[in-house]
């Protein structure tokens, strides 16, 4: 996958924020290690004896000693017994047998200070109880038996009272219970005020359990996230892995951050075999990117995560006990994690820069892990710092940058498909248009081919009819000069209406009624017939043509010629009116009447069965009411028509 710069610039704040984190802490620790020094004792030496017992017990309120045995032996601190770990996983042990370490500080004095004073210590660790006793008096006890309580990520921090007598702090005795074969570990201690050293102990339980407690719930948040997108994607099992990756290194380091441990044998075992159960899944995801499927580590992996868990299940009790055999079983997965750095590395090497960046995450973990247990065991100084706390933070930081990458990778391929789909849509329009642009040409050349072929109709079938009729009546005879006169005019007339029908009109019938106004007023004039217009606003009429215009010009042309020539009218009246679904157009005079059944069944009366056939082209219909009044014409026409094809 292709390194994206979105993705640099993720990692390069991941790694920034962590190094300002270790060089704040560092000026931090460093502050406070000066302030302290000025103000309290640093405690590093101190005597110590190790007496048997059977069973814990509880501390005496007061205890001098004096009491104890005389078989101090001088040790410096921190104190770091060597620890056996055979031994202390041995079913054999007495499990009744008790050790308790006794540590006594001298102390030489305190500068004068007047408010309450603290003992701090980064570090005591025992499976057992803790009491610490100031001059002889029970100050501090911590009854909770087990390393849930007792561990290497919590430092000690004892408020001490003050008294009536307002005695100094002479000597400090520490109590220390474990089980058999368990050794314990104390950092060198600070006595001073609590104002002075309450810093220097909140920044060690933030670095070393709060904050990472906080990134341990920042993965496993983000990881049901990626659950949910797994549900919805279940073709992406990266997101899946990822949800593992989360859950196991929630699940690996839960007792260390719960407020109230929980001292249970299945949730010392769920604790204990989520951390390999993390290895194979950090495997899974290795095999995913790197896209080889290495069987027969899968299979030793698989084998050993279950083959460890079967034996630590409290049910069987093959290895009982399992926070004293996990110091044991962390070598193991110690080798497992090097072993799928390794395996990973080696199989994603210029293969896949993501597999690589994995492997060595595995590797740092893996180290980090090593110290912790060098640390846990005693085999390093207890003053160290518990680097094991933040692999969560590492995995986070490198499994959720792969999911970082992923998301940002989506997002492109999404606008690169998006960009690529606007492009082929570019295109496909330009080539609709381009064909378009064709089809216009083409039905424009059809178009002006059928008004040709129809201009041709019209002046075959009436004008040029009309005109061969007139010349042989001249050349009979039989025709005076004014009826040629008035022949001649009524072609002309057909001839502008023939040229009127070809103006756009827009599917306006009142703009097609004022073009035939104006080629008619002329001739009312000459016949001295007065025009009324009286027409009213029309709704559009979509199928009106130019084919259509010419069947209606004629229509009304030719009942305005009648009356002109039979009806002796004085007043011509032009109206129009909305009537169902569809329009009417009213011509009315006040000349003499006519049978109008009869004149349709004459020879003479071609005009008006004409102006029906014209009507019935368009779907419309023609009606003529006559008196001794006058003659009322009326032309109806459809809003809609059924079928647009003019005839």
């Amino acid at each position: 996958m292709k390194y994206r710069p979105t993705s640099f610039l993720a990692n390069a704040v991941l790694v920034f924020s962590l190094l300002l984190l270790v060089i704040v802490g560092i000026f931090y620790s460093g502050a406070v290690s000066k302030r302290s020094s000025t103000t309290s004792l640093h405690l590093t030496q101190a005597d110590w004896q190790v007496h048997d017992a059977q069973g814990f017990n509880a501390p005496p309120p007061a205890l001098d000693s004096a009491s104890l045995p005389n078989t101090w032996q001088h040790a410096a601190l921190p104190l770091a017994p060597p620890i056996a770990l055979l031994r202390q996983a041995s079913t054999k042990t007495n499990a009744t047998l008790v050790h308790t370490t006794w540590l006594r500080l001298s102390v030489p004095g305190l500068p004068s200070y007047s408010g309450p004073l603290a003992l701090y210590g980064a570090r005591i660790k025992t499976d057992g109880t803790i009491a610490v006793y100031v001059n002889g008096r029970l100050v501090h006890r911590a009854q909770e038996q087990g390393p849930l309580w007792n561990g290497t990520r919590t430092p000690l921090w004892v408020v001490l009272d003050t008294h009536a007598d307002n005695a100094p702090v002479s000597e400090i005795l520490i109590r220390l219970e474990h089980t058999q074969g368990t050794r314990v570990a104390v950092s060198s201690l600070w006595l001073g005020p609590v104002e002075t050293l309450k810093v220097r102990y909140h920044l060690r339980q933030w670095l070393q359990q709060e904050l990472p407690a906080i990134l341990s719930m920042a993965f496993l948040t983000v990881g049901i996230f990626a659950l949910f997108v797994w549900l919805r994607r279940r073709h992406e099992t990266g997101y899946l892995l990822f949800f593992n990756l989360a859950v196991t290194s929630f699940l690996r380091s839960l007792h260390f951050y719960m407020g109230v441990p929980i001292a249970n044998d299945w949730f010392a075992w769920l604790t204990v075999n989520s951390l390999l159960w993390l290895v194979v899944v950090v495997h899974f995801f290795l095999c995913q990117l790197h896209g080889r499927q290495v069987t027969w580590f899968t299979r030793a992996l698989v084998g050993v995560a279950g083959m460890v868990g079967v034996l630590t299940l409290p049910v069987l009790a093959v290895l009982p006990n399992t926070p004293k055999v996990t110091p044991l079983i962390y070598p193991i997965a110690a080798l497992m994690g090097a072993a799928v750095g390794w395996v990973g590395g080696v199989n994603a090497w210029r293969r896949s820069n993501e597999g690589v960046l994995v492997a060595i995450g595995v590797s740092i973990c893996t180290l980090l892990g090593v110290s912790d247990w060098l640390l846990q065991n005693n085999f390093v100084s207890p003053e160290g710092w518990y680097f094991g706390a933040y692999t969560n933070a590492i995995t986070f930081g490198i499994f959720g940058t792969l999911m970082y990458r992923r998301y940002v990778n989506a997002i492109d391929e999404v606008e690169q498909l998006n960009a690529s789909l606007a492009e082929r849509l570019r295109l496909r329009e330009a080539e609709l248009e381009e064909s378009h642009q064709r089809l216009r040409e083409i039905e424009q050349r059809q178009l002006l081919s059928d008004e040709r072929q129809r201009l041709m109709q019209d002046m075959h079938d009436g004008l040029g009819s009309t005109l061969i009729s007139a010349i042989r009546s001249v050349e009979q005879g039989r025709m005076r000069d004014t009826e040629v006169s008035q022949l001649l005019k009524d072609c002309m007339d057909d001839l502008k209406l023939a040229i009127d029908s070809m103006e756009p009109v827009e599917a306006d019938l009142l703009l097609l009624l004022a073009t035939l106004r104006f080629r008619l007023e002329p001739r009312m004039e000459g016949a001295n017939v007065a025009l009324i217009w009286d027409v009213k606003e029309l709704p559009a009429l979509n199928w009106l043509d130019p084919s259509s215009a010419l069947n209606i010009l004629r229509i009304v042309q030719e009942s305005v010629a009648n009356i002109l020539r039979h009806t002796r009218a004085t007043v011509i009246r032009v109206a129009t009116a909305v009537e169902g679904a569809g329009v009417r157009v009213i011509i009315e005079d006040n000349g003499q009447g006519f049978d109008v059944a009869a004149a349709l069944w004459r020879s003479s009366g071609r005009g008006l069965q004409n102006q029906q056939r014209r009507a019935q082209a368009i779907d419309g219909r023609v009606a003529w009411v006559s008196g001794e009044s006058g003659t009322r014409f009326t032309l109806w026409l459809p809003l809609q028509r059924e079928n647009s094809v003019s005839t």
